[in-house]
């Protein structure tokens, strides 16, 4: 069940973005009067689920794709609008294009009418251009059409942290408010980290629990990260490898977490804690010699004496202590339910009128655009690779159970790095288009279709190899280790 709750959450997230990233190409080919022949959310190999073609007023259920350019054959056509024929003076409207549903849900496309991109070769326009195809319209109408799908992805992942913000706000527990201060793992600790360092400023600047960069800011190499380590002001310097030691652990590894303190809620009547008095807002300190100032140490302290009667010294809700004994049970349990962090720690929760949610949006979406960026260097190292996901990395991304505010944060992460990705100048993507076409308003030449057609095709070829790639170790990870 769990992994269908997941798929739910990444097909829908797909939907979202890739229709929104199509409909930029598509809206902008239109603003300039490109025909767009169609437009596809996923891909349609061998046959469509729907497609829907407004000039025929025709709308078809599973049409298998025409290998002579003939109709395509459907197991249903309904007619659902009048025939119309197109424009007399031959300009292309809405109505020129057909809107279908792929089953391969890996992406969608947009097929501008005069363009050569992956599933087109120069051979298909060797006739004369017409004057509302893509190839006719000036250098720079061609680059805002290619620009427009990352533009928009990058808009709809603001306007969904804007909607975030104005929504829920921001409710944090401030790293000031983290008394305990924070477990770090034997890597961070390598690094010179220590359980209980409560975390003060990085490079100087204070830490911010609702600064999205912080985690990724206080691992990067040579920063200078300030702490409070039993009372004292301490300097740590990153090591250079810290942050690729990290990557090479996996997107699950978890390298801190916040210290929370064993501070009872309830008690399981007739269970060892209950008939030792322990009450309500007792926090336990100890247990025998182990000393307990957080989870981390209460819990295998507790399995060290299952089965034995131990002394644990508690403070109470009124601040004095004292020692109770305790029959842990066989299975290392007391009986207790604890607070969590949110009912310990002081929180700061932050409302946002619409308006002011709007440079609190653009604040995240900017700042996860950059750390993005920065965190891709790590791509051309072999714990990079190692660590590179597909469809099962990102459906792993979603929770369990279904929450809106997880999947609109995810689905906005998700759109950024699809904009970001779809820049990168790899003929094949937005960006290898975009390349090409600063380069001809620069040197006013234009690449022969020829070379587009090749290039389009290795980048094609290039980025199969690496969705391979990408998949193969989703599969080895699942299961191999």
């Amino acid at each position: 069940m769990d992994i269908l709750v997941k798929a739910a959450q990444l097909i829908l997230a797909l939907v979202i973005l890739v229709t929104v990233h199509e409909f930029g190409h598509y809206a902008f080919a239109r603003m300039f009067g490109v025909k767009v022949n169609r437009f596809y959310l996923f891909f349609n190999p061998w046959f469509s689920i729907l497609k829907w073609n407004p000039l025929k007023g025709t709308l078809e259920l599973f049409p298998h794709n025409s290998k002579d350019g003939g109709p395509d054959k459907a197991v249903k056509t309904w007619q659902v609008s009048k025939p119309r024929e197109p424009r007399a003076d031959g300009r292309p409207t809405w109505r020129d294009t057909i809107y279908g549903l792929g089953w391969v849900p890996l992406g969608g496309y947009c097929d501008i009418a005069g363009m050569i991109d992956e599933t087109k070769d120069a051979s298909q326009l060797e006739s004369e251009p017409q004057s509302w195809e893509f190839r006719s319209k000036p250098a720079w109408q061609r680059l805002l059409v290619m620009v427009a799908g990352v533009l928009l992805n990058f808009v709809l992942a603001v306007v969904i942290y804007i909607g975030i913000a104005f929504h829920w706000g921001d409710d944090v527990i401030p790293y000031q408010a983290m008394t305990e201060g924070m477990d770090f793992s034997v890597e961070m600790q390598d690094a010179g980290f220590r359980s209980g360092d409560m975390l003060v400023n990085i490079d100087g600047r204070p830490l911010d629990a609702k600064d999205y960069s912080a985690g990724w800011d206080l691992i990067q190499p040579g920063a200078r990260v300030g702490v409070v380590r039993h009372g004292r002001d301490t300097t740590i310097v990153v090591s250079d490898n810290l942050v690729k030691t990290l990557a090479s652990k996996g997107k699950d590894y978890i390298p801190m977490a916040m210290r929370i303190p064993v501070v009872v809620a309830k008690l399981l009547p007739g269970d060892p804690a209950a008939e030792a008095g322990i009450a309500a807002g007792d926090r336990i300190l100890a247990v025998g010699n182990d000393t307990t100032p957080a989870i981390t140490e209460f819990m295998p302290a507790l399995q060290r004496a299952k089965g034995q009667t131990v002394d644990m010294r508690l403070r109470h809700a009124d601040g004095s202590e004292s020692v109770v004994p305790v029959n842990i049970s066989d299975n290392g349990k007391i009986g207790i339910q604890m607070l969590s962090p949110l009912e310990i720690f002081d929180r700061e929760k932050i409302s946002y009128s619409f308006f002011q949610a709007i440079p609190r949006g653009w604040e995240i979406g900017t700042t996860q655009l950059a750390t993005y960026v920065s965190s891709l260097k790590l791509l051309f190292s072999k714990e990079g690779a190692q660590s590179l996901g597909g469809f099962g990395t990102l459906g792993d991304l979603f929770p369990s159970a279904w929450s809106w505010y997880s999947f609109w944060q995810i689905t906005a992460f998700l759109s950024i790095i699809l904009a970001f990705m779809n820049i990168i100048p790899i003929p094949g993507l937005d960006g290898g288009h975009t390349l090409f076409l600063l380069v001809e308003i620069i040197t006013r030449r234009k690449p022969s279709d020829r070379f587009l057609e090749i290039a389009n095709t290795a980048g094609f070829a290039f980025l199969l190899l690496l969705l391979l790639y990408a998949n193969g170790n989703d599969l080895y990870r699942y299961l191999l280790k």
